[in-house]
């Protein structure tokens, strides 16, 4: 059987040329699909298209934008079983989760389809006798929408449906790691009869890209999900041309676990957080802070817990965790596993690559713990994006929140907790922009914003109605009669 061919996406044409592979992750035999490689040019062309659409989008009333994002919502439901199996070949998480993140991304578009019929605006009253003041929402122009591999539905999803309702154009530039899913949503912005030009999808180097991208005249504002360094780079490149630009990077996310917790329930909730999707989440657990008092107890059970753990290929059933992305995530892993060891001594389990038999196919390594390792240790502060979780020892609450917001980061937070009033402490003095009481901290809806604080994100947040703030402008009328 052929490797199936994926194109660019430009000016509503499928647009060919050389090509790159997408590979299984959990089976580097498999080809998933070969992805035209995007050059500066196609990337121009895609910016160029974008704006020679943007006057008849915007023009469109709202609830005809809203009506054909409800449109692509059908198209990804009726396709949600291959979406879901597509995305565990090419990513690597497993299948229920892969299927859940397709949900999400087809509730995404319904719920901004749901915005046209809305698009808020204000009205006051004047001062001034026979005066009539209002505000309403404009589109922007011209968006670019950079993507990461680790949801790579969901986040093109919440990018791309704010921005199209609003009237903006858009164009997607995906991970290469894992193009197929954003490329999927883009099939149905076709399929469902979107214009062309509005919607645009080039492929390919994040260098090339990223920069024919960030220097195309027409563009007017930049969403960029990723790693740190490049969000640095973006945001010097952009605040050069005075672009808008929204950044969401880096996390290092604690999870503090408290005396009087529900045990159990504790317990399951750092172990999700911490390994569930590989570890691979911007919003995953990467640090437990666990308070004295339960400290011995709550690593003992923790890691009995981990251990039963199963690692494997993701379409299989009974697998918790798949493989991690890429043969650069693995090393990053193994890296951080060995300065781990230098720092805190052996991991209280895992710590190694899994090998022979189907483990030998991909880039598979044990879920590991780290104990007794404090605020000072490299473990403890830098960002390892994998299924390696540092467990910390806190003297009590207030020594938690400090061990807490000891880090440059600030997307996620956690607490374990049945103390009202150590909940309330936590939620006003923890540093980050998303917090979960006795939940995980990975696992968020739509229906809010999302975003961190201090290197985290950068620009308004994402999802729910605050999405629009970025994707849209005022227009004020004074109008006298």
């Amino acid at each position: 059987m052929s490797t199936p061919v994926f194109d660019n996406y430009i000016n509503g044409e499928w647009a060919a040329g050389d090509h790159f592979e997408n590979r299984n992750p959990a089976d580097t035999s498999e080809v998933v699909g070969l992805f035209t490689k995007g050059t500066a040019a196609d990337m121009t062309a895609a910016v160029d298209a974008a704006q020679a659409a943007f006057g008849g989008w915007a023009s469109m009333t709202g609830p005809a934008r809203g009506a054909l994002l409800n449109k692509v919502a059908d198209i990804l439901d009726r396709k949600l079983d291959q979406l879901g199996e597509e995305m565990t070949r090419e990513e690597g998480k497993t299948l229920p989760e892969a299927k859940g993140e397709v949900r999400r991304a087809i509730n995404i578009f319904r719920y901004f389809g749901g915005e046209g019929s809305r698009m808020p605006g204000m009205i006051v009253p004047s001062e001034r006798d026979r005066v009539h003041m209002f505000a309403f929402r404009k589109p922007i122009g011209v968006c670019g929408l950079i993507t990461p591999w680790t949801f790579p539905i969901a986040i093109p999803a919440w990018k791309m449906a704010p921005a199209l309702i609003a009237g903006n154009t858009i164009v997607v530039k995906p991970a290469s790691a894992s193009p197929l899913s954003a490329w999927r949503v883009v099939e149905a912005c076709h399929e469902a009869g979107i214009p062309k030009g509005v919607v645009n999808f080039v492929a390919g180097s994040g260098a090339t890209l990223g920069s024919a991208l960030i220097n195309a005249k027409p563009l007017k504002a930049v969403s960029f999900t990723g790693s740190c360094d490049v969000g640095n780079w973006l945001h010097a490149e952009a605040s050069k041309r005075r672009l808008r630009i929204q950044l969401e990077m880096g996390g290092k996310n604690p999870t503090i676990v408290l005396n009087d917790c529900d045990f159990n329930a504790s317990v399951e909730n750092v172990c999700n957080a911490a390994f569930f999707s590989t570890g691979q989440k911007c919003t995953a657990t990467s640090r437990a802070i666990v308070e004295d008092g339960i400290y011995d107890k709550f690593v003992a059970a923790l890691v009995e817990r981990t251990k039963k753990l199963k690692v494997g290929n993701g379409l299989k059933p009974g697998i918790d965790i798949g493989p991690a992305i890429d043969e650069g995530q693995l090393e990053t892993n193994l890296k951080y596993i060995a300065i781990g060891r230098e720092e805190a001594g052996e991991p209280l389990c895992g710590g190694n690559r899994l090998t022979g038999g189907d483990y030998d196919k991909g880039y598979f390594v044990e879920p590991t713990i780290f104990s007794n390792v404090t605020s000072g240790m490299r473990l403890a502060q830098e960002e390892v994006f994998g299924p390696v979780l540092a467990v910390m020892r806190a003297t009590d609450f207030n020594d938690a929140m400090a061990i807490a917001n000891d880090i440059p980061f600030g997307l996620s937070a956690s607490i374990q907790s049945t103390n009202l009033s150590r909940v309330f402490d936590y939620i006003y003095k923890m540093e980050a922009g998303l917090l979960t009481v006795n939940l995980p901290s990975a696992g968020v809806e739509y229906q809010l914003p999302f975003g961190g604080t201090k290197d985290s994100s950068f620009g308004p947040k994402e999802q729910g109605p605050a999405a629009l703030e970025f994707y849209s402008d005022y227009k004020t009328v004074y109008m006298k009669y």
